[in-house]
């Protein structure tokens, strides 16, 4: 059965309501193993039993070659102590609710449970580690892989029909560890655990976590010895653009056209599901919306830039990627580290190690202290992804640039004759650039949509790029505002408050830090902030009218709380959390920043009821984490180590 991925329409990944299906225990899923059965393994371990015989410690680091995984299972955790769930990974699953305080669940999620699998006959489904590569800050780094994440199952779930991987990160060595220990420390995976489901939340693509694991027994050297710890993550699919450029650098053309073939018919739902060619492909601005249908066979356009259905699975793997670099850009995410080998073929976040949400606006920022030349900054974050994207178009090149003869005998077999070299290199590159094109008009429409939306506006005007959008930026810039409080401050201005020359300096100083006020100075802060409440206040009357005021501020309110959070994990947040849970031996604490990040569009946590229950909480904590960030601890740096 084909996985369900959504075409990227916005708000798709948002939290559903409640089910009315109860669920099952884990160990009751319904369970696959489609990647494994689809793809070629480890020649070292060709059936599972060869991996499970083999003694764990002797399954070690190594190059793999024509193999798309290894089949190995997770080292044995010792004592493993459940720490937290998400609530809603557990619904969106199909696990059922209690099922985390069983001990099947909870040795399942260490990694210590094997199902599907027959110990006896030594035959069944078997976990795996997948193979690729990647460009890590734009140098090939050759063979990468799942060097501490170890693939379980998927599985599917029975009410919303989603499949999902659940995998393991930090479950052990594998043939991909290179020069690592196959662990993760608690810190990283605290941080991960947080911010997966935090993403989803805000309607974000991003891979997911559904339990956390401390493993006391574990003791992992980093700059320092630290606890280790696991994450059981989920996701559609864990294929990134670096299981292309593997295959691309050892010249292994039938891998590449495996994987291509895999994606689209098993991760995307079939090659009928891909955008047909666009009626203008030079200006992709105009038909943001492609139909899709097109037979698997069919081959659309001019023959110098004929479009096969490899190119229009380039496309869509482009198309998600847009969707989601323009609401990193809208809420002020950066990943931190975006290699090739962390961009995901589905346009999911992925991988979060350094990441962070903005502090004070500055788009120069990067939350990786290793990243000098800014490289996968706040404002390089566009450029970067699509740099990896014509790395997998360039990975996809011959399929590209075959056009209509992408499935002659001769080609598929031989490859491409020198007779024909230079038209498919010409066609190829040609598709690439019409494809960035795409790119950069989905990205622009779907930022505007997004900033639109988060400003109040019911419409967006081209005007307002300029006269709003990029005048609001260059204002918290200079003046050092905060991000993410700007858009939930300004979501209950009343038009009142914003009226006249006075009222709206008065306003300004919402915006500004409590604890050091703004800089440039106070009275330049008012009035420009001032001078840009004035030219949003004449667009809302636009769109909202103001015959009603009081009743249009409410409406417009309510609109914006609802795009707008109050809460995003922060990275001194989360620095405080691993401090608690660490040193000081807490856990409730986790519980409590999972339900704020579950839910982050509140106006408060504590005492409320949130779908049909009545939450608990510490009142004084959430003030703390939605308020001002203190001044030592913005924009905080991070390592790579984890």
């Amino acid at each position: 059965m084909a996985a369900q991925l959504s075409n990227g329409v916005p708000g798709s990944t948002a939290p559903k309501p409640a089910p009315s299906w109860p669920g099952l225990p884990i160990a009751e899923l319904p369970k696959t193993w489609t990647y494994t059965s689809s793809l070629p393994p480890d020649s070292l371990f060709p059936t599972p039993a060869d991996s499970h015989k083999t003694p764990r410690d002797q399954i070690g680091p190594r190059g793999v070659r024509n193999a798309a995984f290894t089949w190995v299972r997770p080292e044995t955790a010792e004592d493993p102590e459940l720490l937290a769930v998400s609530p809603a990974a557990m619904r969106d699953i199909g696990i059922k609710e209690g099922d985390e305080e069983t001990e099947e669940f909870r040795q399942t999620v260490a990694g210590n449970r094997l199902h599907g699998w027959d110990e006896e006959k030594l035959e069944g489904g078997y976990p795996w580690a997948q193979c690729y590569g990647g460009f890590q800050f734009g140098q090939w780094a050759g063979q990468l892989g799942d060097g501490r994440a170890i693939s379980l199952f998927e599985t599917t779930n029975p009410e919303s029909k989603v499949r999902y991987e659940l995998q393991l990160k930090g479950a052990g060595i594998t043939p991909y560890s290179r020069f690592a220990d196959g662990k993760a420390v608690l810190r990283s995976s605290i941080r991960e655990f947080v911010v997966s489901e935090a993403l989803h939340a805000l309607g974000i693509p991003s891979t997911r976590a559904l339990a956390l694991t401390l493993l006391p027994k574990s003791k992992v050297r980093r700059e320092t010895v630290e606890p280790g710890a696991i994450v059981l993550r989920f996701a559609q699919s864990w294929i990134r653009l670096g299981n292309f450029d593997l295959p691309r650098a050892r010249g292994d053309r039938a891998m590449i056209r495996t994987l291509a073939t895999y994606v689209a018919e098993d991760v995307l739902g079939g090659w009928q599901t891909l955008p047909a060619r666009l009626e203008n492909p030079d200006k992709p601005a105009e038909c943001l919306e492609p139909a899709r249908g097109v037979p698997a066979t069919e081959v659309q356009g001019p023959e110098d830039s004929a479009e096969n259905r490899f190119t229009r699975l380039f496309r869509e793997v482009a198309r998600r990627n847009a969707l989601t670099v323009a609401k990193w850009q809208a809420y002020g995410f950066m990943n931190g580290v975006l290699n090739t080998d962390n961009t995901s073929i589905a346009g999911l976040s992925i991988d979060f190690g350094p990441f962070a949400f903005m502090d004070s606006f500055d788009p120069a920022y990067t939350p990786n202290h290793d990243d000098h030349l800014l490289r996968y900054s706040y404002r390089n974050q566009p450029t970067i992804i699509w740099w990896n994207l014509v790395r997998f178009g360039e990975a996809l090149g011959e399929l590209l640039g075959a056009g209509a003869g992408v499935d002659e005998d001769a080609f598929v077999n031989n490859g491409v004759e020198e007779s024909q070299a230079e038209a498919l290199v010409a066609r190829a590159e040609k598709l690439i650039m019409q494809v960035g094109e795409e790119y950069k008009a989905l990205f622009m429409a779907e930022y505007k949509r997004l900033m639109a939306q988060r400003l109040g506006l019911k419409s967006f005007k081209e005007s307002d790029f300029d006269e709003l959008f990029s005048n609001l930026l260059d204002t918290m810039e200079t003046h050092e505002l905060d991000f993410n409080h700007f858009f939930r401050r300004l979501s209950s201005v009343k038009l009142s408050e914003v009226a006249d020359e006075d009222t709206r300096r008065e306003t300004a100083a919402r915006f500004f830090h409590a604890e050091d006020g703004v800089a440039g100075g106070e009275a330049k802060g008012r009035a420009d902030v001032g001078a840009w409440l004035g030219k949003w206040r004449a667009r809302v009357v636009e769109d909202w009218g103001e015959d009603d005021a009081s009743r249009g501020d409410a409406e417009r309110e309510k609109a914006m709380k609802a795009v707008n959070p109050n809460f995003v994990p922060r990275g001194w947040v989360l620095d405080e959390i691993i401090k608690r849970v660490e040193k000081d031996g807490e856990r409730d604490v986790l519980r409590r920043v999972m339900h704020m990040a579950l839910h982050p569009f509140e106006d408060s946590w504590d005492g409320k009821e949130i779908e049909g229950r009545l939450y608990k909480g510490d009142k004084a904590e959430e003030d703390r984490w939605v308020g001002d960030v203190p001044k030592s601890k913005r924009a905080i740096q991070c390592s790579c180590s984890s």
